[in-house]
């Protein structure tokens, strides 16, 4: 009986130790340094007059756009091919993407692969497709902050960054994880998301392919990274082998399918005047709201119009009067956001729904995306002129714990290009009175919300409280 309860108290030990080592580093949200607050200059995402860019950009707004640029970029690489993502899981997609990076790697490019290690341990550990990559002399695979459960605090700290690069010509940002429910047209179910392509000349001093460069390599070689998939366990010698031929033959079946056929990049996009990169910080911990604070300054810097697109908006105190403040000073600020019935995120949406009444006393006039499946796009407009897309939501994680990157755009006509996105959701969503009441529209019909998922968020919106600063 003694032994028995001795494993009893150990076991309670070490669950508290679990919780308290997973929960507490990230309870206490950072504020914004006043040293940090004084340094942001707005002036630094506009263009000088007398500035010259090759840059051109366009937003990637369709998941079939989606799989078609990434065939493409992987396509055109001579030299290297830069994939950074939050989540690679097996699939259609993934299968087409793989055989192309493994191609590129076979006439000699310089493939690196970052993902976050969390998602990847769950999503790509035991998959045969992941460990043949990892195995090719040309191309690297790491994970970024691999939990461990001896140090719970590993695992948040997320890196929610979503990028590829090719040959310091050519940047596809924004929001998008890696797999069927994002990329290509394979599944009936999917998100909706949204990503900037950016070209520029190969070497151009301070553009977008150069800032994205920088910051990534500063991610491959931070500490918290890790190399996986670079040794092949002799058992599976031959199944690789297969594998290995299984990726090859499906590269040369796209091929006579006319699937990798190469995209009018100069047709597609739109001439910019400047390219901004922001991010977070790159530590696991805790972090200083870096972006929210660049994004806060940059949308008061507006004259007449400020429109968020967020997926989730979970907010801090801090967030709320940043974003109060903008209202006040912005005569037309709005906001686009998945309504409970759309949203894919239970735990997001569960916090919507108690906290609903703070988000709308913002002063944002809200708008609540009704469509056939949930949004994932991450974009912001300024006036006629900025435009922000990239990974980050208005939510607490997004600001306090996880890595994220945006681009800032100062191109009206990339500008007009992403009103027209957005006008597309804001006419398939229903606007939020002051009351919560939805103002009435013969066009769009509430969407119903099943008993089980509604039963769900009520319980979660009541559970997780304590927890939201990781929501």
């Amino acid at each position: 009986m003694k032994i028995v309860k001795r494993i009893l108290v150990i076991l309670l030990v070490l669950i508290v130790y679990e919780v308290v080592g997973m929960l507490v580093p990230f309870a206490k949200m950072k504020s914004i340094s006043e040293m940090y607050r004084k340094e942001v200059d707005i002036n630094r995402f506009y263009a000088e007059e007398d500035s010259q860019t090759s840059q051109r950009a366009c937003v990637v707004e369709t998941n079939q756009e989606a799989l078609s640029f990434r065939l493409d970029l992987f396509e055109r690489a001579k030299e290297s091919i830069i994939l950074s993502t939050f989540d690679i899981r097996p699939g259609k997609s993934t299968d087409d993407l793989f055989a192309a990076l493994y191609a590129a790697a076979d006439r000699g490019v310089q493939v690196q692969i970052l993902v976050d290690g969390m998602y990847g341990l769950l999503h790509m550990t035991g998959e045969d497709i992941f460990l043949a990559a990892g195995i090719h002399p040309n191309i690297e695979i790491r994970f970024y902050n691999i939990p461990n459960l001896l140090m719970p605090w590993t695992i948040h700290g997320r890196m929610h960054d979503k990028y590829i690069l090719v040959d310091q010509e050519y940047l596809l940002m924004g929001g998008r994880n890696t797999f069927d429910y994002f990329i290509g047209d394979y599944t009936r179910s999917k998100g909706y998301d949204r990503e900037v392509f950016v070209m520029s000349d190969a070497g151009e001093e301070d553009s977008a392919v150069q800032q994205v460069s920088r910051y990534f390599q500063n991610m491959w070689e931070n500490e918290a990274c890790r190399t996986v998939y670079d040794t092949r366990p002799a058992w599976k010698k031959e199944k690789l082998k297969k594998e290995v031929s299984r990726l090859l033959t499906h590269y040369n079946d796209m091929e006579q399918k006319g699937q990798l056929e190469e995209l009018s990049y100069q047709e597609l996009t739109v001439a910019i005047e400047k390219a901004t990169l922001l991010t977070n910080p790159t530590h696991i911990f805790g972090k200083e709201p870096y972006i929210f604070e660049e994004l806060r300054q940059l949308m008061l810097s507006a004259e007449e119009r400020v429109m968020i697109h967020t997926p989730y908006i979970v907010c801090s105190e801090e967030m709320y009067r940043g974003l109060t403040e903008v209202a006040e000073a912005v005569p037309d600020s709005r906001m686009i956001v998945n309504s409970i019935e759309a949203g894919d995120n239970v735990c997001a949406s569960s916090d919507y729904l108690r906290h609903r009444d703070e988000v709308l006393e913002t002063g944002f006039r809200l708008y609540e995306y009704m469509g056939d499946h949930s949004t994932h796009g991450k974009s912001l407009l300024v006036d006629d002129d900025i435009s922000v897309i990239g990974s980050y939501n208005f939510d607490n994680r997004s600001t306090y714990v996880d890595t994220e990157t945006m681009l800032v755009i100062d191109s009206r006509e990339l500008n007009e290009e992403l009103y027209q996105k957005l006008k597309a959701l804001k006419e398939q969503s229903l606007e939020v009175d002051a009351k919560g009441n939805y103002i009435e529209t013969t066009d769009v019909v509430p969407k119903e919300m099943d008993l089980e998922k509604k039963s769900v968020i009520r319980f979660l919106s009541v559970l997780i409280q304590g927890v939201r600063y990781l929501i």
